[in-house]
């Protein structure tokens, strides 16, 4: 996990313009998101689900090697692979999605 105060005197850039300049940045720097990390999904039978015990393996939809989806309030906003900070579970950014774009673009999951 990354200390957030590391970035706090960086600036982020989009479409060539510095986002905390934009009027109102101040107002909503503040704003608390829920940022998560899908590591994969699938699909199986409520019997399949009632048959799982201690041990069971679920086979998820993602190769191991592919870079897993980070989402901000469930809009994809990154892709990354996990880390170990200290003994803990993190998240490298690997690739931003559509910064060019926005907001554009990005998928919402529900």
């Amino acid at each position: 996990m990354s200390d957030m105060s590391e970035g706090a005197g960086r600036r982020d850039r989009r479409d060539g313009k510095d986002v905390a300049m934009a009027p109102n940045f101040d107002l909503l720097a503040g704003v608390s998101l829920r940022v998560s990390v899908e590591v994969g999904s699938t699909s199986m039978t409520l019997a399949d689900l009632l048959s799982m015990t201690e041990g069971s393996v679920v086979e998820l939809d993602r190769a191991a090697n592919e870079l897993l989806d980070i989402y901000a309030n469930g809009t994809l906003i990154a892709r990354g692979e996990i880390v170990n900070v200290d003994g803990r579970y993190g998240i490298q950014v690997a690739e931003v999605v559509a910064p060019d774009r926005g907001l554009a673009g990005f998928d919402r999951r529900a």
